[in-house]
């Protein structure tokens, strides 16, 4: 279903984010995020040799790739920044090497807030891990439940709890993994 009829209104910036997943032949996967960001104006500025930012180029465009194992462990990181405001910004991409060896898992924004926040690193490329954060996931997730079924160890699965869909109360929960079930059975449908 689509949002309700908007009032009438006026583009004025544009942010576009790709994740893409890819299993490498070696064992290990390739997470890449790729953001862009435009405005529907131009944008004057001396940090480009035309004076301006033109409506629909770039304002931002800028890219991380994660390398990362079936743990999630942050094997290699590489960030690029192809456009932005200002001329230094692509000099902080290096800094993103310091998520080598951090895991993705809970609490991994809050890590990379505290490793690459303000004035060590950059507000974009760290908006970016978020969403290529639940693409590693999502990218991995077949593979570790093929190498390692949820629950199987005993532990509550990551996904139990995670959403309304997967409350431990929850019928999903109930039909996937019933040893973490806690709910009383589902009332009969009316």
């Amino acid at each position: 279903m689509p949002l309700s009829a908007p009032v009438v209104r006026l583009p004025a910036h544009t942010r576009r984010v790709e994740c893409r997943g890819y299993a490498r032949e070696d064992g290990l996967w390739d997470i890449e995020g790729h953001l862009v960001d435009t405005k529907s104006r131009d944008i004057p500025t001396v940090e480009r040799a035309s004076g301006h930012i033109a409506a629909g180029e770039p304002l931002h465009e800028m890219w991380i790739r994660l390398t990362v194992d079936l743990d999630l462990l942050i094997r290699s990181v590489e960030a690029v920044t192809d456009w932005g405001p200002y001329q230094g910004c692509g000099a902080i991409a290096p800094n993103f090497k310091v998520l080598e060896g951090e895991t993705i898992k809970a609490g991994f924004t809050q890590r990379t807030r505290e490793l690459l926040g303000g004035t060590r690193g950059c507000t974009h490329l760290l908006e970016l891990l978020g969403p290529l954060a639940t693409t590693a996931f999502q990218t991995i997730y077949a593979a570790r439940e093929r190498a390692r079924p949820a629950g199987a160890d005993g532990r509550k699965p990551a996904l139990v709890d995670s959403c309304h869909m997967y409350a431990s109360q929850g019928r999903i929960v109930r039909a996937r993994w019933p040893a973490f079930y806690t709910g009383l059975a589902d009332p009969p449908e009316p």
